[in-house]
């Protein structure tokens, strides 16, 4: 017997359907407290709080004057990867940078408004920011790629690293090699709640910086929220979560691979299949048990675990309709279209972090070399948040310019709309005292 759930939709109440909705980090009070005291010694003590954690938090055996990468361990990095991996990481970093420079806007706009007036954009870079590449269930130097080249592109003057150190206090060679292809030289060995601290503060070591991002655990995340107020914390981006819409045109195979990808992140992950098809439901639960003896212990318990709870499983809708209107619900980090013509969905699914439309375009794929983000926003945010870009790593500001011809036909108006708010200063700087006179 699998033991794959199966949600019906039709016989679930509002609370039930609630309840699958829920994010494993929605809930962070658990952490919030934890968190403080690591947030407190780091800004208070530094480096030596800095490697305490990691010799406690990451069992590495790390020393407060050794924090930082240097070029020896970069060229040992390089010098260490195997041939293969360093080629797919250099494939993948000149996707990625193609595709983020395409999203690079115009460093200034202006539209002539008419009668001498002149108003616009200026986009520039922020002045740093820090790339948090986790370890906690392996090594991600995706991550390192997806975060720092659209920093690089957008221009941002500092971009530094952060990563967990490894057991032997060392920094993951692929995540050394993923920054040297990106331009980065600064990569620093903390992670969790405690890297979080130390770039909102500062230390010997770690600049302060103005903004961070990156995807980890629910540690991170409540560092990033109880730190808010003094760093820039990015967007959101939890636990891995996925959904897979299909219908009875998919793949029960191609569906069963691509619903077990986000599955494997960790127990704390959520994957749903969501469809209207009992029958393709069956095959694919058949599919996946099948898959399972092409796969590790580890990863099969972590599948097991969030397919089998209310994270995961397969999601039972009346009709395609419904299935659609359920992941507009969920706003899924990740969402596959597995259907014969995946297009006829797009206009209905409203809220994803991304949209995979095909049994062709893998989540994998996606993931690695296809060129667009993979940190994108989880725990429901993609209702109103969006990939991670290179915007994310640019301010805009509004420029304007008005000539004396055109001044007279805005500033009446300007001043009964101050006047009616009650401004009275703000009406002053458009009446007749602007041009002399001894009354407004």
């Amino acid at each position: 017997m699998s033991s794959i759930a199966v949600h019906d939709l039709t016989r679930l109440d509002a609370a039930a359907r609630a309840e699958l909705l829920r994010r494993s980090e929605a809930d962070l009070s658990a952490y919030r407290d934890k968190v403080a005291p690591i947030i407190e010694a780091v800004r208070t003590r530094g480096d030596a709080a800095l490697a305490e954690f990691g010799r406690e938090f990451d069992h590495a055996d790390v020393t407060a004057d050794a924090l930082a990468a240097t070029p020896a361990d970069f060229d040992a990095a390089e010098a260490a990867l195997d041939d293969e991996i360093k080629e797919a990481m250099a494939f993948a970093a000149e996707r990625i940078r193609r595709f983020h420079a395409r999203q690079m806007p115009e460093d200034m706009w202006l539209e002539d408004m008419g009668d001498g007036v002149m108003a616009g954009e200026r986009s520039l870079p922020i002045p740093s920011v820090a790339c948090y590449v986790p370890r906690g269930k392996g090594a991600f130097p995706s991550v390192a790629l997806m975060t720092t080249i659209p920093a690089v592109v957008a221009g941002v003057e500092r971009v530094i690293v952060v990563t967990p150190p490894t057991p032997d206090g060392g920094i993951d060679d692929a995540t050394l090699y993923a920054c040297r292809l990106a331009g980065v030289t600064e990569v620093y060995k903390c992670g969790g709640a405690q890297a979080v601290a130390a770039c909102a503060y500062g230390t010997e070591t770690v600049p302060k910086v103005a903004k961070i991002v990156g995807p980890g655990s629910p540690w991170l995340v409540a560092a990033m929220q109880a730190l808010a107020d003094v760093i820039d914390v990015g967007p959101p981006a939890g636990p891995s979560e996925s959904i897979v819409i299909a219908d009875s045109t998919a793949d029960p195979r191609v569906t069963a691979l691509d619903l077990l990808n986000e599955a494997e992140h960790g127990p704390d992950s959520s994957a749903f299949l969501v469809t209207d098809d009992r029958v393709l439901a069956d095959r694919v639960i058949a599919e996946i048990e099948t898959l399972f003896a092409h796969m590790g212990e580890t990863r099969i318990s972590y599948c097991r675990t969030v397919l089998g709870g209310t994270n995961g499983g397969v999601v039972i809708a009346a009709d395609m309709d419904a299935a659609c209107a359920f992941v507009n619900d969920y706003a899924p980090e990740h969402l596959m279209v597995e259907s014969a013509n995946p297009w006829a969905y797009v206009p209905k699914l409203k809220h994803a972090g991304e949209i995979l439309l095909g049994g062709h375009t893998a989540i994998a794929v996606a993931n690695y070399v296809l060129g667009p983000n993979h940190v994108l926003p989880t725990g429901g945010w993609a209702h109103t948040r969006s990939p991670l870009s290179v915007f994310d790593y640019l301010k805009r500001q509004t420029i304007a310019y008005i000539t004396e011809d055109g001044y007279p036909g805005l500033a009446p108006q300007a001043r009964v709309l101050a006047r009616y708010e009650g401004f009275e200063a703000h009406a002053n700087a458009v009446s007749k005292l602007r041009e002399g006179g001894d009354k407004p």
